[in-house]
């Protein structure tokens, strides 16, 4: 097993939250792993599950909850390779495969959706953990008045698989990726808000 990172702690010193007093994530069930619910626009059913989490809202020490923004920088959670960066509908999304090994034959990827890959970023760039791949997307030229947030799928891709081959619509198929849930990866406090705005938190 990989482990959890230091995703969390990175993301809050680039992107100095700690000076707006970063405290934990806030999700509702739309924004989680396997969620079928949309969070965003009417909030319908979503086509198919979802594939991993949304990170859009946080909570400071004063208990105000904040959005990121279309400049949040993106680090990287494991030190790795930039296997494809491909279009999604909010931006672009960035595969890294990552130097872990598992008795099934695969290997680990992470994925980072709907952002702006940095301009030097390209297949085959190695990168460290912490390392920036880019920002938030401008969610703007969405018509479901979606907010700027950052989409996280990880898991164990299939060696019979071709990285070519990886797109939104193989990503969620047991046969091309098992998932995972990015809630384990993230290292940090979380609350999920239920649908009656009553919290859990963790």
């Amino acid at each position: 097993m990989t482990g959890k990172t230091r995703f969390t702690q990175f993301l809050i010193i680039k992107n100095s939250f700690h000076e707006h007093g970063f405290q934990n994530w806030i999700f509702v069930p739309g924004m989680l792993f396997q969620a079928r619910d949309k969070w965003w626009g009417n909030r319908g059913k979503r086509e198919k599950s979802h594939e991993g989490l949304d990170l859009c809202l946080y909570q400071n020490q004063q208990n105000r909850i904040l959005r990121i923004h279309e400049k949040t920088q993106i680090p990287v959670m494991y030190k790795g390779t930039v296997v494809k960066i491909l279009d999604d509908f909010l931006g672009r999304s960035v595969i890294i495969k990552h130097d872990f090994t598992h008795s099934g034959n695969r290997t680990f990827c992470t994925i980072y959706g709907h952002i702006e890959p940095d301009k030097s970023l390209f297949p085959g760039a190695k990168l460290k953990q912490g390392d920036i791949i880019g920002t938030v997307a401008n969610s703007g030229k969405s018509k479901a008045g979606i907010f700027p947030h950052l989409h996280i799928s990880l898991g164990w891709k299939s060696e019979s698989v071709f990285y070519n081959q990886l797109n939104w619509n193989t990503i969620g198929d047991t046969d091309t990726m098992i998932l995972l849930d990015p809630l384990y990866f993230i290292d940090s406090r979380y609350q999920i808000l239920s649908k009656s705005d009553s919290a859990h938190s963790r």
